[in-house]
């Protein structure tokens, strides 16, 4: 062979472990048991040989393409699989048509497995339903996002949804087994590295074999056969933990950190707080929601959690990473601990439902701003009482709702914090009200 063939020869990739160690039958997938035990969903459907359509909702490297491939496998059908993400129309149609001929060539059903389904826009989607409806493919969508907001309803409705689970750690210790034995056979890895992966691997099959295959070549390199927790550490650059800024896990630690502040749990706010800048969220949307919370949460029970909020965010927005998440931790901890109200959340929805369904009233008179002459000539601002001038500076009796509109109690102050005495201030200004209003009946 000459220099330049040997310069330009193109030599065939290794296959990765995650595809070497990918499961041949039911029996050797790892975890998923709820779902593929005995007399389980799928398990029976595997023993059926009835393959139907259905959604694989769950988080990466938890068997979801190694499921569709073994029903392939399993129904003796041809297996056409498409990535959300780089297919577009043409290739749908394309798989429609190879189902077809296929069909028509060899009576062989297709599984059609569509990756990441909920990447694709309605009329992408809308594109399989005539085709499953005939019966010419058996649709196998995967997601890593909650089907019930991002696939379509008329989809959704066709298949039936299997929700997977992250593997826990007995089955990423046996997985860990599998790997060793096959990358690394003649190595010893003690039980804190061992323990040190299947905390890296997050509950991620795909993961962690690819950190094993990451050590493999490590200890090659090192001549090494003793894998310790410290050669873990030293040549495993930390992945971050699984979190998708737009998916599923991130929703669900954003709900933590909301309820767990809620909740008045200052070390579990801590810890969702952390948990998300741990994994990569956007620490000013962190900080926007906690402004939330200082509002829905904490309110006027406690009229300071906002304003040490608003400054955290600012202070983060000046120091930056790392030093402004401290900033932001402590004001999730002082959320935590401050008096809880919803009383002004509450009082904001009924306000706005009611005005939703209410007629447009008009302003009355009296409260009518009557910059012109004309204006006043026709009564407005006409017998409107200056509350500064009032005793104690309250009008008492005064109304400032439209004319034939009934009092509202929307705004129901708590007994607890800085609205316990909002309460009390309110009650006793509503009693000021009565006796002006019965003076004023008395004297008519």
């Amino acid at each position: 062979m000459s220099l330049a063939t040997d310069l330009f020869a193109v030599a065939n990739p290794a296959t990765p472990l995650a595809e070497r160690l990918r499961p041949k039958t039911i029996a050797d997938i790892v975890g998923q048991r709820h779902l593929l035990g005995p007399g389980k969903p799928l398990a029976v459907a595997f023993a059926s040989r009835k393959p139907h359509s259905m959604i694989l909702w769950g988080p990466p490297g938890v068997g979801k393409t190694t499921l569709a491939r073994l029903m392939a496998d399993a129904f003796n059908a041809d297996f056409i699989a498409l990535s959300a993400v780089l297919s577009g129309v043409k290739d749908i149609r394309d798989a429609l048509a190879r189902a077809e001929a296929t069909l028509a060539q060899s009576g062989r059903h297709t599984i059609l497995f569509v990756d990441e389904v909920h990447r694709f826009n309605k009329a992408q989607q809308d594109a399989f339903l005539p085709f499953v409806e005939r019966g010419l493919v058996t649709f196998i969508g995967a997601t890593t996002e909650n089907p019930s907001f991002e696939v379509n309803s008329a989809l959704l409705s066709r298949a039936t949804v299997y929700v997977l689970e992250a593997l826990n750690g007995d089955d990423l210790a046996l997985l860990l087994e599998r790997a060793l034995k096959s990358e690394m056979p003649d190595a010893a890895m003690g039980a804190a590295a061992r323990d040190a992966v299947i905390d890296y691997a997050d509950g991620d099959a795909r993961r962690l074999l690819n950190l094993i295959e990451q050590l493999a070549v490590a200890a090659r390199e090192a001549s090494r056969n003793e894998i310790d927790l410290d050669f873990v550490e030293t040549t495993i650059t930390r992945s971050l933990r699984r979190f998708d800024k737009g998916g599923e896990a991130f929703y669900d630690q954003i709900s933590a950190l909301h309820k767990s502040v809620r909740g008045s749990d200052p070390d579990a706010s801590l810890y969702w707080l952390c948990r998300m800048l741990d994994g990569g969220a956007d620490p000013l949307y962190v900080g926007r929601r906690m402004i939330r919370m200082a509002s829905e949460d904490v309110g006027l029970a406690d009229p300071r959690a906002l304003q040490i909020t608003l400054d955290a965010v600012a202070t983060f927005e000046r120091l930056g990473t790392p030093e402004g998440e401290l900033a932001l931790a402590e004001a999730v901890i002082y959320l935590a601990c401050a008096p809880k109200s919803n009383a002004v959340y509450v009082a904001y929805n009924a306000a706005r439902a009611f005005i939703a369904e209410d007629a447009s009233r008009p302003v009355p008179l009296h409260l009518r701003n009557a910059p012109t002459r004309l204006m006043k000539t026709l009564g407005y601002g006409r017998d409107y009482r200056y509350a500064h001038d009032e005793d104690e500076a309250y009008a008492a009796g005064e109304t400032y709702l439209p004319e034939g509109m009934s009092s509202q109690r929307w705004y129901q102050p708590t007994d607890r914090g800085l609205e316990a005495k909002i309460g009390e201030k309110l009650e006793t200004l509503r009693k000021r009200d009565a006796k002006a209003r019965s003076r004023d009946e008395n004297k008519s």
